[in-house]
Order: C-alpha cells, then sequence, then structure tokens
C-alpha cells in the first residue's frame, strides 16, 4: 500500500464488506492476535446483533466459512493482518496500525454499527 491515495483506495475497497470491516475493527481495537471463533463472535455481535447462545450452528458456519476463504486471505493478501490458516489465528500487523485513520473514518461512517467495536 504505497502512497496515501493508494493506501485509502486499498483500505476503502477492502472495507465494502461489512465482516472485513469489523475484523479490520476489532483487531484494530484489540491489538493482539485473536482466533477465527473470536472474529466469527464479533461478526455475530455487530453484524447479526445476536447473542452467542441464540446463533444457529448454520449461522455460525457461515460465517466461519466466508471468514476463512474470503475475508481473512483478502486481508492477508493487502498485508493488513497475518493469517495462520492452520492454526486459525488473525494477527494485526504494522501495516493495519497505518491505515487506522482512514479506517477509524470508515468505521464511523458505518451507521449499522451501532457501539463502538470492541471484543
Amino acid at each position: 500500500m504505497v502512497g496515501t491515495s493508494t493506501a485509502f483506495d486499498s483500505v476503502l475497497d477492502l472495507c465494502q464488506h461489512q465482516h472485513r470491516r469489523i475484523v479490520l475493527g476489532t483487531l484494530a481495537e484489540e491489538q493482539r492476535s485473536l482466533t477465527l471463533d473470536d472474529l466469527t463472535k464479533a461478526i455475530l455481535k455487530y453484524n447479526h446483533q445476536t447473542p452467542l447462545t441464540e446463533a444457529s450452528e448454520d449461522v455460525l458456519t457461515k460465517i466461519r466459512l466466508s471468514l476463512y476463504h474470503v475475508h481473512l486471505p483478502k486481508l492477508a493478501a493487502e498485508g493488513l493482518i497475518d493469517y495462520d490458516s492452520e492454526r486459525h489465528l488473525v494477527e494485526p500487523t504494522e501495516q493495519l496500525d497505518q491505515v487506522q485513520p482512514t479506517l477509524s473514518t470508515i468505521l464511523d461512517a458505518d451507521s449499522s454499527l451501532e457501539a463502538p467495536i470492541e471484543l
């Protein structure tokens, strides 16, 4: 992500899907490694507004699979996360810190995320 305009465009592109916005916001807030299950729970909380105890296994599986096969690889390819698919571990990178101002603006503009993102 070289250059301010390129970085801005890349972050906008990555944030087109709400699951990726939630993943990036959660990782930026936590500043630590999280598991695939942690991120699945965050998406359930912010996207589906459903307590974990009330979520169906089908919904959880769909979220997990979309993260595993689509969203996390895309974020890793852009260098915002390190993703260990075998251990199901996701870690924020220095690049995520660098795009934090842009990410914060995008997350603040998302009216569907009613509360600040926290785990």
